[in-house]
């Protein structure tokens, strides 16, 4: 029996599970994550296919850490990836550890450090009657790795990118370069659009972790523009892959736009604008996603990873917990590990 606890980081679904597994083994939460991707994927499968999850879902897993300035480390799992790093999760999986009293909290702010497979990252959350109203995370280290760089895609063209590491590998458009307007209605020519694209990027424009050979190549696409909410600086939306893309195949071309402004792309898209002198440091990024709820994110300073200049940044948003859940294995079921089919989901 999972227990887990489902939750939504402004519009993106994050479920955590709080007990029912027990510790997984390896040294550090990288190690954990390893060995969960190559010997121990069932858990993933189960809870994000059908008929327990959908092709938005993410879950993350709590576990205890060994590293000792953390309260808890938890593993992030999404429909193609384990990834390093993510910011709606790391909110989800806050607002979860606060408002069930899973670590110690203090009014009006509560701070504390959590470990993830990419790094120790600092939370400082604002906590008000018990509820966590906004919950500020210091990400790991972020970076641009290409500017302005042109790819050839078949039916599209030329189209200029740039590819950024806020926690994961991104690559990065531009919606009016590509005649594209970010709003719900156009969301599957969206992400067939920058599915497209990635595949491509992925391809012509490798990219490896300096740190961490293991953390390599483009797996995520920011599609960004112009805002349409107040205050906002720009808008975006985030496209993640629901299967692998055929070229040959265009049913495969499919995936889903994260619901929310999303929390690493924010990052990536920030290194990718100071790397371009169109971002300084110590100012407030107010990131829209596709249903106009926000982010604010902000580059607090600078630092190095390998021999890439790089920046620290932290995100602001909020999660708010929708339900609670036991989840269950029967013996007969005959989908222990779920299923996906084409009407929705990409080729496998």
């Amino acid at each position: 029996m999972i227990h887990a606890v489902d939750l939504h980081a402004c519009g993106e679904p994050g479920r955590v599970i709080v007990g029912g597994v027990l510790d997984i083994p390896g040294d550090s939460m990288f190690d954990k994550m390893q060995f969960m991707s190559k010997k121990s994927d069932s858990l993933r499968l189960r809870m994000l296919r059908e008929p327990r999850g959908y092709p938005a879902a993410n879950c993350n897993l709590i576990l205890p850490s060994n590293n000792p300035e953390a309260v808890a480390g938890f593993i992030i799992m999404e429909q193609t990836e384990y990834p390093g790093m993510s910011g709606t999760n790391t909110i989800c999986v806050v607002t979860t550890l606060i408002e069930t009293g899973m670590v110690n909290v203090t009014e009006p702010f509560t701070e504390f450090k959590l470990d993830t497979p990419a790094g120790l990252i600092s939370i400082n959350a604002e906590v008000r009657e018990g509820k966590a109203i906004n919950v500020t995370f210091e990400n790991v280290p972020a970076f641009s790795v290409y500017t302005n760089e042109i790819i050839s895609v078949p039916e599209i063209g030329d189209v200029k990118v740039d590819v950024a590491y806020g926690g994961m590998f991104y690559v990065i458009l531009d919606s009016e370069e590509l005649g594209i307007e970010l709003k719900p209605g156009n969301g599957g020519e969206i992400v067939r659009i920058a599915e497209m694209v990635k595949s491509i990027a992925a391809e012509k424009l490798p990219v490896v972790h300096p740190l961490n050979n293991e953390i390599s190549g483009i797996t995520i696409a920011v599609v960004s523009g112009p805002p349409t909410k107040p205050g906002a600086t720009l808008k975006n939306a985030v496209v993640v892959s629901t299967g692998k893309l055929d070229w040959e195949k265009p049913e495969t071309w499919k995936g889903v736009i994260d619901r929310s402004p999303c929390g690493t792309g924010t990052c990536a898209k920030m290194a990718s604008l100071f790397a371009k002198n169109k971002l300084k440091l110590d100012s407030d990024f107010v990131h829209e996603g596709i249903l106009g709820t926000t982010f604010t994110g902000k580059l607090i300073r600078k630092t190095k990873v390998g021999n890439y200049e790089a920046v620290i940044p932290t995100i602001t948003g909020r999660a708010w917990i929708t339900g609670f859940a036991q989840y269950v294995l029967d013996e007969n079921d005959p989908f222990p590990e779920g299923y996906t089919i084409g009407d929705i989901w990409g080729g496998n």
